[in-house]
């Protein structure tokens, strides 16, 4: 890494290089999780910056720093705004982002770069590479509940990594929002087919990995509503009932600091005196290497809870400042 310029990659610089697909995030995570269970990273608690005007659990930016080891140490920063209403008041996506990277040689940066997509990206490999560990053997079918951007990368990731998927149940308080994501995701993978739930219970009954994607500050989703052999990956994090966390078979998480703060229901929990980290079957990154075992009978409900690690966004940056510096993509800009 040169200390004295820096690449900058647009959206579509990423885009150009393949960050659009799964691959890459796939095999970025996975390294990502072998340093975590490794310790050989950094990443403090990320901070929350809400306006005192704030009225909706989803209006905050959040600074996610991390440093990550391996064969190539580098620091970082995601710099994440969310805002409810951007795309029905501003036609705008929810989640904006750009990743600063540097080279823990000089503390210098040396990469700026578009994040929103890798974030998003990132956040479907994570669900990527728990149902290689944490579901059915076979999946055929998935349910997402929420439509947006989120769900989206969510469902490209598993028709590309799971060739066997051939279904996806969609729910979306907007109608229209799973009807949009219905037609892409048929219009992309035309193997698929496409249910649009008439709720969410009717789209989580006895679908064997179910992924929450929703912007909710209230849970919803009871234990009830689980199949055996289910594993529902929380992703949106407030959806599920407190009761799925003290009943669930195994409860993952990728990490149990991570997780355990801001009021979460993990949090809840802990200071109710009903859960701990004894009670944890293990973090993800543990499973990855064979510290802990994944999925050991076909009717274990599930649950995972990624609170999402800064680590992640740095993992995947640095393998996409790898490819770009491999092709030339982007643009270097002087520091001086």
């Amino acid at each position: 890494m040169a200390s004295t310029s820096l690449r900058y990659l647009s959206r579509s610089d990423i885009v150009e290089i393949g960050g659009d697909r799964s691959e890459l995030y796939m095999a970025a995570i996975e390294e990502g999780f072998r340093l975590h269970a490794a310790r050989d990273f950094v990443q403090p608690l990320k901070p929350y910056l809400r306006s005192p005007r704030a009225t909706h659990i989803a209006d905050r930016i959040i600074a996610m720093p991390a440093w990550i080891g391996g064969d190539r140490p580098v620091a970082g920063l995601k710099w994440i705004g969310s805002k409810h209403d951007n795309p029905s008041a501003r036609g705008l996506d929810r989640a904006s982002a750009v990743i600063v990277l540097n080279d823990p040689e000089t503390n210098h940066p040396v990469a700026v770069m578009e994040a929103a997509l890798i974030s998003a990206m990132r956040t479907a490999a994570v669900t990527g590479l728990a149902v290689r560990h944490l579901a059915r053997a076979g999946l055929s079918e998935a349910a997402l509940i929420g439509c947006g951007p989120i769900a989206a990368r969510q469902a490209q990731t598993l028709a590309e990594q799971f060739p066997t998927l051939d279904s996806v149940r969609l729910f979306d308080l907007r109608p229209e929002a799973a009807e949009d994501l219905a037609a892409r995701l048929r219009d992309r993978f035309p193997r698929l087919r496409t249910i649009i739930a008439p709720s969410a219970e009717a789209a989580v009954r006895d679908c064997p990995v179910v992924v929450t994607c929703t912007v909710t500050d209230t849970p919803y989703l009871p234990y009830r509503w689980l199949s055996p052999g289910t594993l529902l990956a929380n992703v949106s994090i407030m959806d599920v009932e407190r009761e799925v966390f003290l009943k669930a078979d195994k409860v993952v998480v990728d990490d149990w600091d991570q997780c355990n703060r801001e009021k979460k229901i993990i949090n809840l929990l802990v200071e109710a005196g009903e859960f701990s980290r004894d009670k944890l079957h293990a973090e993800l990154g543990e499973i990855v290497v064979g510290r802990r075992p994944g999925r050991e009978r076909d009717d274990e409900i599930i649950l995972l809870n990624p609170m999402g690690m800064a680590i992640d966004d740095i993992a995947c940056a640095r393998a996409l400042l790898r490819r770009a510096e491999e092709a030339g993509a982007g643009t270097v800009l002087p520091l001086f």
